[in-house]
């Protein structure tokens, strides 16, 4: 049993963790008081007068069909970025994880992509992709489909979330690595003596106790996907064709500021 730890100043604890709470106070919850208040709010054209109305402006917003069509966009592209992702870099830490030659370089190579900026992953995966330009446009029209996100919605949001995923597969990859690492080598190896196959131990053994980590990737994950892809929504596709991209973050800076232009 580990001794107790008793601090002779009681006012100590609460001091070290003030400044903590200070700034949550201040830059986290007070803004996000201010911003509550202010959505119930309704101004005038000219913005001479305000009126509290409540939840009204909620009601409006989810009654109108271009904000639920943000919403079910918003909700189909952040859990098939996160499920791809998410799968894609449990897959390559697996294969990391095997006892292979320059397994460090190989490592590092997959953690690469995490440092480019949002912006710049969406151009170079839409230049991959442009129809007219794009080698992988290329490679999938000598296959016989018809590539064309310009026009075919399913096929632009295709490309949006394989953009959005391969940003994310390199943070995901580090905690699966980590978490692979933490699982005891005995319990593999006895399941192996018993005659379980790979397959088998990963399914049985591996994957649940990557339980508690693939739960936390996969709150992360969803978040990224509803709040930092503007900048690759923005250069792949700009929420079209015809609205069938544009997220629900999207639809709020279209309407708070393009449209107002």
């Amino acid at each position: 049993m580990s001794p107790r730890i008793v601090f002779p100043n009681k006012i100590l604890p609460y001091l070290l963790v003030a400044p903590q709470l200070a700034i949550t106070l201040v830059f986290f919850y007070w803004p996000a008081g201010q911003a509550l208040y202010q959505s119930m709010l309704r101004q005038d054209p000219f913005g001479l007068r305000t009126r509290f109305v409540w939840f009204a402006n909620f009601r409006k917003v989810l009654a109108d069909p271009a904000y639920l069509n943000s919403i079910h966009v918003t909700v189909v592209f952040s859990l098939a970025t996160a499920i791809v992702a998410m799968g894609v870099a449990l897959l390559l830490a697996v294969m990391a994880e095997k006892a292979v030659r320059g397994k460090g370089l190989y490592r590092t190579l997959l953690i690469w992509p995490y440092a480019v900026a949002p912006a710049i992953a969406g151009m170079l995966w839409l230049f991959l992709f442009n129809p007219s330009i794009g080698s992988l446009a290329y490679l999938l029209r000598s296959l016989g489909i018809a590539w064309d996100p310009l026009l075919n919605g399913t096929h632009a949001m295709i490309l949006l979330v394989s953009a959005a995923a391969w940003k994310q597969i390199s943070y995901n990859f580090l905690f699966f690595v980590a978490g692979l690492q933490a699982v005891p080598k005995t319990l593999i190896e006895a399941a192996a003596m018993d005659g379980a196959g790979e397959t088998k131990r990963f399914w049985t053994i591996v994957f649940p106790l990557l339980a508690p980590t693939t739960f936390f990737l996969l709150v992360v994950n969803t978040v990224y996907a509803l709040f930092d892809t503007f900048g690759i929504v923005h250069a792949v596709t700009g929420g079209g064709p015809g609205k069938t991209t544009e997220t629900l973050v999207y639809k709020v800076y279209n309407d708070g500021f393009v449209n107002l232009i």
